[in-house]
């Protein structure tokens, strides 16, 4: 990460639908500082890096970041992405809040690797993920996972090109491709959703079946998940 390194998509806010990939693009830097500052030090070590704890306290019944880091940051998930010489190089997690006006928690987790980086997140909000789908514009394709609604989309991510050598400004660009993909966290589709989004380090296009094995092995074991 000395040179290039990528920040991912938040979920798009709800009073501004039609500006979807605006806003998930002005979102990107959130966790760029932070894997800046680690980078250096987590891609020397030897074993894969452990979560470090989200800052504040996340109420009870919600998962927090940290929880949610160390449900990703798994030993197969560099497998699970098709990259299994790849280990986790930085891993924290996030306790935020939406700012609409209820205020709903939307923790995540975050691991990034060599090729990929991955973001887990939960939202707690009323929408349905059948709804969301349709104000997400052309790149929503429904879907079922685990028996549940969901819909993949992409977004554009935002590159950072940082000087080595301590010289120059540090410059944004248009990156590469990020894939989402949206779950209900109910059977009904009732309200709320589970995101997991992954983005290439290189820019090339992330795969769709990665995204899926990372669904199908890592939802189930994220507290708070239900089969019904």
């Amino acid at each position: 990460m000395a040179g290039d390194g990528v920040g991912a998509a938040d979920r798009p806010n709800v009073g501004a639908q039609v500006a979807t990939a605006l806003i998930l693009g002005g979102m990107l830097a959130g966790g760029f500082w932070y894997m800046a500052k680690n980078s250096a030090e987590s891609s020397a070590a030897e074993r894969p890096a452990v979560c470090t704890a989200a800052t504040g306290t996340m109420p009870a019944p919600y998962v927090s970041g940290t929880r949610l880091c160390e449900v990703l940051n798994r030993p197969d998930l560099p497998a699970l992405l098709g990259t299994p010489g790849d280990q986790a190089r930085t891993a924290w997690g996030s306790d935020g809040w939406t700012d609409r006006d209820d205020r709903s928690p939307s923790p995540e987790g975050n691991v990034t690797l060599q090729t990929y980086e991955v973001k887990l997140a939960v939202s707690y909000d009323k929408l349905p993920v059948a709804r969301l789908g349709r104000l997400l514009g052309n790149t929503a394709e429904p879907t079922k996972v685990l028996g549940r609604q969901a819909v993949f989309y992409s977004d554009r991510t935002i590159a950072f090109a940082v000087p080595l050598g301590g010289g120059g400004k540090a410059e944004t660009r248009t990156g590469g491709i990020a894939r989402h993909l949206l779950v209900a966290k109910d059977a009904k589709d009732g309200g709320g959703s589970y995101e997991i989004i992954i983005w290439r380090t290189d820019q090339a296009m992330p795969d769709d079946t990665a995204l899926l094995r990372i669904a199908e092995s890592v939802l189930p074991t994220v507290p708070g998940w239900a089969g019904r």
